[in-house]
């Protein structure tokens, strides 16, 4: 699925225009990478967090060459899904 497939299914559940929902999809994306820029922590309630996590430098080797590389000290994003998440995920996949 891509962003495009999510606008088309809100448009057609919600009856707003697609240039609406992608205005809205575009924006809340926004405000997610601000506030992770910002190094605050965003929780969705029934669908998960996303927050910022410090990674120290370290030395790391090259997969395909195995040259030493040096990875710099460096703030990640990640999302940890909700507990409904993860159940919704795991009924509908196991059914399948």
């Amino acid at each position: 699925m891509i962003k495009q497939d999510i606008v088309d299914n809100v448009a057609n559940a919600t009856g707003l225009t697609k240039v609406e929902v992608e205005a809205v999809l575009n924006e809340s994306f926004s405000e997610i990478i601000k506030a992770l820029s910002n190094n605050e922590k965003i929780e969705l309630r029934g669908f998960g967090t996303f927050s910022a996590k410090h990674r120290l430098p370290k030395k790391a080797r090259n997969p395909k060459t195995g040259d030493p590389i040096f990875l710099p000290e460096r703030y990640v994003p990640v999302f940890k899904p909700s507990k409904l998440m993860k159940k919704t995920v795991n009924e509908k996949l196991i059914e399948y």
